[in-house]
């Protein structure tokens, strides 16, 4: 197989989980035959500083013309006062390419189960996925306007916007558990109340899966009192920014979880949910688990390659549960040694597998 991958560093910690991403496909190629061309573009605040775009026509171009993207993070303190800022770019490419169902898999794993803030027997085995519409909403919504004494902000869905994202989450629980739970503000929003008109009316074309509603207040409780009830959670993009955030603690780090971004008809978008980390970038220690499960997810859901995709989870695992802990775990292995235990487990585990 011969795939281009765009690859968007970005900025803080973004450019060393790249590092470790590209590494593993590196990896994929050697031990699977396949032939990535991975293409770095400027992206973020690193492309405010050489070109004085957040997302210039060039990197935009590429990104269209690719098979699938990877993105490292962007933003940071030293360009939040600039004319221009890192996240504009980000708005801009989901929007460019219409990525529309942002999927973020909330999974604990075994070995890792004792680092959440939660007790165990409340996190032990939870597996969702939080599905989140990502081009409408207050985000992209106009008219915006801030004076010295008032700001406004419009929150506007459309039928079709509504109807694509809910049943995207309604096929994706056909592959699970067949549940899912509808966040909305039906109570008060009219966005809400539309929101959970459009919702029901799909839900009549799943007649297998069970469909839930819960205010959105009402959901941040139980993502903590009882995350184990969820299937596939689908929301607007203001509630899924915030509660897919909460979710991520479940697992102990943000360092720990992927995600896709995917479009109706062009290439996907992949990328940890963690920050650029400003704080420890170029030192080494950021956990780079949650883009080499992007890489994972990339491979299975863009590329159909089940076999590769399952390599680098059970790499990921054999190296936690070997005791291997960067520092957001309570442990002191760095990005780079981490990485290359993940590249030693996979290809310990490739060989083990041709010898069976």
């Amino acid at each position: 197989m011969e795939k281009v991958i765009v690859c968007l560093a970005g900025d803080g910690i973004g450019p060393e989980v790249m590092e470790s991403a590209q590494s593993v496909l590196k990896m994929i190629e050697k031990l699977y035959g396949h032939t990535f061309y991975l293409q770095d573009e400027l992206f973020g605040g690193a492309a405010i500083d050489q070109t004085g775009q957040s997302l210039p026509a060039r990197t935009l171009t590429s990104c269209l013309a690719s098979d699938a993207i990877l993105l490292g993070a962007v933003g940071g303190p030293r360009w939040e006062k600039g004319a221009e800022r890192p996240e504009k770019g980000l708005l801009s490419l989901r929007k460019s390419l219409e990525l529309y169902a942002n999927v973020r898999p909330v999974q604990v794993d075994s070995v890792t189960v004792h680092l959440s803030p939660l007790k165990e027997e409340i996190v032990k085995e939870v597996n969702f996925v939080v599905v989140r519409e990502l081009t409408g909403g207050i985000y992209f919504s106009y008219p915006k306007e801030r004076s010295a004494e008032r700001a406004t902000d419009t929150l506007t869905y459309t039928r079709r916007e509504i109807e694509r994202i809910v049943d995207y989450a309604f096929k994706l629980a056909r592959a699970r558990r067949r549940k899912v739970t509808s966040i909305d503000k039906a109570n008060v929003l009219e966005s809400s109340k539309l929101w959970r008109e459009v919702t029901v009316e799909v839900s009549s074309r799943y007649p297998d899966v069970e469909l839930e509603h819960l205010l959105v207040d009402a959901a941040a409780m139980e993502l903590i009192r009882n995350p184990k009830r969820f299937d596939v959670v689908v929301t607007e993009n203001l509630f899924g920014d915030i509660l897919s955030d909460e979710a991520s603690v479940i697992a102990g780090s943000l360092g720990m979880l992927p995600s896709a971004s995917h479009s109706c008809w062009g290439p996907s978008l992949y990328e940890p949910i963690h920050g650029s980390a400003p704080d420890i970038a170029g030192r080494d220690k950021a956990n780079p688990i949650a883009m080499l499960r992007s890489v994972a997810m990339m491979l299975e859901q863009s590329f159909k390659l089940h076999n590769e995709a399952q390599a680098i989870e059970n790499a990921v695992s054999s190296v936690l549960k070997a005791g291997h802990r960067t520092f957001d775990l309570g442990g002191a292995t760095s990005t780079s040694k981490f990485t290359y235990y993940v590249l030693e487990k996979m290809e310990e585990q490739a060989l083990v597998g041709r010898c069976k």
